[in-house]
């Protein structure tokens, strides 16, 4: 019978995140948690932001090996001609990078729920990060398909996690 109380406070849960009747104002304690689920993810995208800042803005040794790519696809091809090990690590990567984005920036605003909305300004950080690896970080340079992938990524963990945990969580 266990997974009758866990049916249960599923139930329960789901209930309390809903938005309330129109007309009528949610109880206190799903405000309260609804502030406390926010302010958390509030503080995951400011340690997420300095890491991948910190890790996007860094200097690195590239031995004079760094060149800009305009070319959509072009690095790509480059990374599926590597080993195995070096394309999974450059291609999932850069599709992890900015993932956390579309689970967080929806449960925080829900007015960035959508995978066009996540996708616009994902794009636009994507594209000033690389902007400033491409002009002012030494063994780092501009590369378009690093934007493709960062905003892949971003738009496939909403659609996988992002949406449905947004929803559950602000029930809005």
């Amino acid at each position: 019978m266990a997974g009758q109380g866990t049916g249960t406070l599923r139930r329960v849960l789901t209930e309390m995140w809903q938005p309330a009747a129109p007309g009528e104002k949610a109880p206190w304690y799903v405000i309260a948690l609804r502030v406390v689920v926010v302010t958390i993810a509030l503080g995951a995208l400011g340690v997420f932001f300095y890491f991948a800042f910190k890790l996007t803005l860094t200097p690195v040794r590239d031995n004079g090996q760094a060149g800009g790519n305009t070319d959509p696809g072009r690095s790509l091809r480059f990374y599926l001609d590597r080993p195995t090990k070096d394309a999974l690590l450059q291609i999932g990567g850069n599709l992890a990078l900015l993932a956390p984005l579309g689970v967080l920036l929806p449960i925080v605003w829900t007015t960035l729920r959508g995978p066009i909305r996540l996708a616009l300004l994902a794009g636009m950080l994507s594209l000033v990060i690389e902007a400033i690896q491409g002009a002012l970080v030494m063994g780092r340079a501009f590369d378009i398909d690093d934007v493709i992938l960062n905003v892949a990524g971003v738009v496939i963990a909403y659609i996988i996690l992002g949406r449905r945990l947004s929803r559950t969580v602000r029930g809005d």
